[in-house]
């Protein structure tokens, strides 16, 4: 480690980028670095600070400037989360992000988090249902380092059996802790078995505990050999950054790493058409307080067409935001005060059908079917009336100051770009989306919530210390 400390630019032992020629073309730009071209597309900026551009073997690259202050981000994103994984290896993609802090042919293992650090920045990594992330955020002038060492790990990770072992265990306990230990993440994980009985959103993004038991080297080899390839990878720089000088380093880095020629379509089973409704009741002594969760299938945001998912952001403030505005909230918790507690979830950033959920927890001496009826009579009456326009002004405008607001945070615009981008999405899309929220109308969200409150797409749900409460 202290190796690489010494000579923080050059620890791989690479030429430094000044070795690096390149050629501009009208269709874009070459890079020769040791003996190897490597072509990039021509860049194209969208908006005022935005500029993406591919390299030739596939890897997609979204550069957004912010020149405040000399900080950088680097994320690079795979189009492989756990619902990509293999029957009977769930939790796999989430072991491979543990995993890749190993070691790897030019770095000891923890010596990339630890040369991240010795650098004044830090690093992480996350797994969702639709991609598998990596981030460093350090001053500009470290942005060389951490390319060649991200790029180092893309195609480098050396494991060991003891590594297996070792970091499963870890798995395992973080299972313990934040599933096993919570009731209402097990009972959550039992939600989505049920909500998704084909898709594999309903397989939790850690894993079954029984299958991560089972999980081998040679599991996560072959996930990591097939799904971490430039090919199937994004590469997000935000902050003080040119696109020119991101191409030149992502064209040397990244560029010379060879595309993965079995990397097959992304294609994900689909649910079956759901015609009855479902019902779950799952008990806990654990459980502090009963409540009640109903689950719809909904539209995600896709792309070139994201109004309905627009509509369906404002239909989740309007029933379930502010519980002092809510149509929820106003009716359950204050008009009635049937319930102590009222929601309206929706996720639109999913790459397969994603829902639109409703929760109460009902107060003192109102029982779970008296809650889920009222529940259910606000929907009515929300379906039978007009929507004032003076709350959808004010859900607009709070929309509205919520993504300029986001416009500060670099780290956080950088995610959007990635996780939009795993998940079908497009630069334009990403752009597109405020004002597509700003567009939205009364219409709009009625015709997507007919279109969402059908029982037969349903999942509900009770949660209760013991069975009596159920009722």
């Amino acid at each position: 480690m202290t190796r690489m400390l010494a000579v923080p630019f050059l620890f791989l032992g690479l030429a430094p980028l000044q070795a690096q020629t390149a050629t501009d073309t009208a269709q874009g730009a070459s890079f020769t670095e040791g003996g190897k071209t490597v072509t990039v597309t021509a860049p194209v900026k969208i908006g005022d600070d935005v500029t993406t551009f591919t390299l030739d073997n596939g890897m997609e690259v979204v550069v957004i400037e912010d020149h405040r202050a000399p900080v950088v981000v680097q994320m690079v994103w795979y189009r492989a989360g756990s619902a990509d994984e293999k029957v009977g290896q769930s939790g796999v993609a989430h072991f491979l992000e543990h995993l890749l802090f190993k070691g790897t042919d030019k770095l000891a293992p923890g010596e990339f988090s630890a040369t991240v650090a010795a650098n004044g920045g830090s690093d992480n990594a996350f797994t969702s249902y639709d991609y598998t992330a990596y981030f460093q955020r350090v001053a500009a002038d470290r942005l060389p380092l951490m390319m060649e060492m991200e790029s180092n790990r893309m195609e480098n990770l050396r494991l060991s059996e003891s590594d297996i072992e070792t970091e499963r265990n870890v798995i395992i306990e973080e299972r313990a802790q934040r599933t096993d230990n919570n009731p209402g993440a097990l009972a959550r994980e039992q939600f989505m078995a049920a909500q998704y009985q084909n898709l594999r959103y309903g397989v939790p993004i850690i894993g079954w505990k029984h299958e991560m038991a089972e999980l081998s080297l040679e599991d996560a080899l072959a996930y990591y050999t097939l799904n971490y390839s430039p090919n199937n990878a994004i590469l997000v720089v935000a902050g003080d950054v040119q696109p020119d000088d991101v191409m030149a380093l992502a064209a040397k880095y990244y560029g010379v790493i060879p595309p993965e020629p079995d990397l097959p379509p992304r294609l994900r089973p689909t649910e079956p058409p759901q015609t009855a409704p479902r019902r779950m009741t799952y008990t806990d002594p654990r459980v502090s307080q009963p409540y009640i969760v109903r689950s719809y299938l909904a539209t995600e945001r896709n792309a070139g067409d994201q109004k309905t998912a627009a509509a369906l952001v404002y239909l989740s403030e309007l029933l379930g935001g502010s519980p002092f505005t809510s149509a929820l909230g106003q009716a359950l918790q204050f008009d009635t005060q049937t319930a102590i507690y009222t929601n309206a979830g929706y996720d639109p950033s999913s790459l397969d059908t994603s829902t639109f959920s409703l929760s109460v927890v009902p107060s003192t001496g109102v029982s779970l079917s008296e809650a889920e009826a009222a529940m259910d009579q606000v929907v009515t009456d929300f379906m039978a009336a007009d929507i004032d326009p003076a709350a959808l002004d004010r859900i607009r405008n709070q929309l509205n100051a919520q993504e300029i607001y986001a416009l500060d945070n670099v780290q956080g615009r950088a995610q959007r770009y990635g996780a939009a981008l795993t998940q079908g999405l497009t630069v334009q899309d990403v752009q597109d989306w405020p004002q597509i929220l700003q567009d939205v109308t009364a219409e709009d969200i009625k015709s997507a919530a007919a279109q969402v409150f059908d029982l037969n797409q349903s999942v509900t749900g009770w949660v209760v210390a013991e069975k009596e409460q159920a009722q």
